[in-house]
C-alpha cells in the first residue's frame, strides 16, 4: 500500500471537513465550540495551502460533530458513514405481516418501479393468486382481511404494466404438485379453487410474458428460502415473522447470484411453463 504524503492527506481532510460543514450548516465558530477548541485552530486546519493535520482527538471530535467517520475525513475510506451506521443500513430486520397486504413489502415494490424484480415465494406467488385462494388462505389470520390481501396483490400485479420491465419468479415444482393435489399446506382447499388457480397461472405465464417470466425448479436438486431481490439495491429474505432486508451491494449481489443459479438449474423454462401447468391441471379431479 502506498503511503500518502502528509500534505495530500491534509488537503483531503480540509476539503472533506469544509464540504461536510456546509452540508450540516456549521461555520468555523460553531465547529470550534462543538469540538472544544479555539476558532483559530479550526481556521488553521481549513487554511488553503496549510499542511496541518489535527491530532487524533480533534479528528474524532470533528467526525462526531459532523456525523461522519474520522476515516473518511482522513482519506482512509470513501464512505462518509460511521461504521455503526454502515452496518445498520446494510441490514435491517422488519416485522413481516402474514399476508400480501403487508405495507413494507408493498413499499419495496414501489421503490423498485422500473427495476428488475427476482422472487422466490414461500408458497405460490401472492401477486398471481386468485381471490378465492387468498380468501381461503388469509381468512384465519387476524389483522389482515382477505380484501386487503387481494387489493395489495392486484396493485403489485399492476406494476407489470410498464413500471417493472422484468419480473422473474422461481417456484418449486414440489410446491405446485402439492397445491394441485390439495396436500400439505393446501389440505382442505377445494378442487374448484385449485383448478381456477392453475388456469390463472397458465394465463399469466402466457399473457404477461416476457414482462413476467416463471421458472420451475426441483427442490430436491436446488433449494431456496423465500427471497426477493429488488433491482440491484435491495435483497429481502423472508424467515416467517420477519424480513431480513439487505442493502449492502455485496449481499444483494450474492442473493442475485443465488437466484440466477436457480434459473440456470430450472427444470422448466419460462416458455415451457404453460404446457407443464396444463398437464398438472389435468391431474386435478373435476367436481
Amino acid at each position: 500500500m502506498k503511503i500518502m504524503d502528509k500534505r495530500d492527506r491534509a488537503v483531503i481532510f480540509r476539503d472533506r471537513l469544509a464540504a461536510q460543514m456546509i452540508v450540516t450548516g456549521f461555520n468555523r465558530s460553531a465547529l470550534a465550540r462543538a469540538t472544544g477548541v479555539d476558532r483559530s485552530t479550526v481556521a488553521q486546519i481549513l487554511s488553503e495551502g496549510a499542511a496541518r493535520l489535527p491530532n487524533a482527538h480533534l479528528a474524532a471530535e470533528c467526525a462526531r460533530v459532523l456525523g461522519v467517520s474520522s476515516d473518511w475525513l482522513l482519506g482512509l475510506s470513501d464512505r462518509p458513514e460511521r461504521p455503526g451506521d454502515v452496518i445498520a443500513a446494510a441490514m435491517t430486520v422488519t416485522e413481516a405481516a402474514r399476508s400480501s397486504a403487508d405495507a413494507q413489502l408493498h413499499e419495496w415494490h414501489r421503490e423498485a418501479s422500473g427495476s428488475k424484480i427476482r422472487h422466490v415465494p414461500a408458497t405460490l406467488p401472492d401477486v398471481l393468486k386468485t381471490e378465492p385462494l387468498m380468501t381461503w388462505e388469509y381468512s384465519n389470520f387476524l389483522g389482515k382481511t382477505p380484501e386487503q390481501a387481494i387489493g395489495a396483490s392486484q396493485d403489485r400485479l399492476g406494476l407489470l404494466d410498464g413500471q417493472v420491465a422484468d419480473y422473474e419468479i422461481a417456484i418449486s415444482m414440489g410446491e405446485l404438485r402439492a397445491f394441485a393435489a390439495g396436500a400439505g399446506y393446501y389440505q382442505g382447499l377445494s378442487a374448484e379453487i385449485r383448478r381456477d388457480q392453475l388456469d390463472y397461472l397458465i394465463s399469466a405465464a402466457r399473457d404477461l410474458y416476457p414482462s413476467l417470466r416463471l421458472f420451475l425448479f426441483d427442490a430436491r436438486r436446488v433449494f431456496s428460502a423465500p427471497v426477493s431481490v429488488f433491482g440491484s439495491f435491495l435483497g429481502v429474505v423472508y424467515i416467517g415473522r420477519f424480513y431480513l432486508a439487505f442493502r449492502s451491494r455485496d449481499r444483494v449481489r450474492s442473493l442475485t447470484e443465488h437466484f440466477d443459479n436457480l434459473i440456470r438449474e430450472a427444470e422448466v423454462d419460462s416458455r415451457q411453463v404453460p404446457g407443464w401447468l396444463e398437464a398438472l391441471r389435468a391431474e386435478v379431479p373435476e367436481a
